[in-house]
């Protein structure tokens, strides 16, 4: 006698029917992460250039390295002073008086001349000497200058402000000096050394008063030769 149960279509592993029915659909779940992947890293390259392109456009803060200070022009005065000291050597002719062309050389330049040193050979020397009979003495020969200083003034300049002293050195070693008071006349070349000046202040001592400063007359390049003084 059969079973009756087995009759009929009975479904073979209806289990595995019913997992087919629950499984879902299937997406590409693969492509997916690949191209969120992918949209990742092309907006990371995005930001980065950006960020080059800003920092290259920024300037960088501080002094570039290797750089130095700029050296700075030197100072060049164009304008000379009027105060200024200019220093010549005068080279004097024999046969000439030294005191004179001294003298001339001060009142054409218009320019105060002060006589540092001298060197050369003079004849009839006239100096003064408060022991000799007159306060003068005339000497004749040949003298070697040892020593010469003094000082000339353009006129208007007072005749007191200018002067020359000499001391000589006779042929039996005599040494001689004084004020030259005549002529000073060369025996061959004498080269004389001087500085010579613009301006002079004249100034009387010993000082007063401000009020005597004042009315103390300057003697400069401006009324040099007008005759005030």
């Amino acid at each position: 006698m059969a079973n009756r149960w087995w009759a009929g279509n009975v479904p073979v592993r209806p289990n595995e029917q019913d997992d087919g029915d629950n499984n879902p659909t299937p997406t590409n779940s693969g492509n997916s992460n690949t191209n969120v992947n992918a949209v990742t890293e092309d907006d990371a390259n995005t930001n980065d250039g950006e960020d080059q392109n800003l920092s290259a456009g920024r300037r960088p803060r501080g002094r570039p390295p290797g750089s130095r200070n700029k050296p700075k022009p030197p100072v060049v005065v164009t304008k000379e002073s009027p105060n200024a000291l200019h220093s010549h050597i005068l080279e004097i002719s024999g046969g000439s008086d030294v005191a004179e062309c001294i003298a001339t050389f001060a009142t054409r330049r218009h320019r105060g001349v002060s006589v540092l040193s001298g060197s050369g050979v003079v004849t009839n020397v006239t100096l003064r000497q408060p022991a000799a009979p007159g306060g003068v003495i005339t000497l004749q020969g040949r003298f070697e200058i040892l020593s010469l200083s003094g000082a000339f003034l353009p006129a208007p300049s007072p005749p007191e402000a200018t002067g020359l002293t000499v001391y000589l050195a006779g042929g039996e070693g005599q040494v001689v000096g004084g004020s030259v008071v005549g002529p000073l006349v060369a025996s061959g070349p004498v080269m004389v050394v001087a500085a010579t000046f613009a301006n002079a202040t004249y100034e009387r001592l010993p000082l007063e008063d401000e009020q005597g400063e004042e009315d103390m007359p300057d003697v400069n390049e401006d009324n040099y030769g007008t005759g005030e003084f």
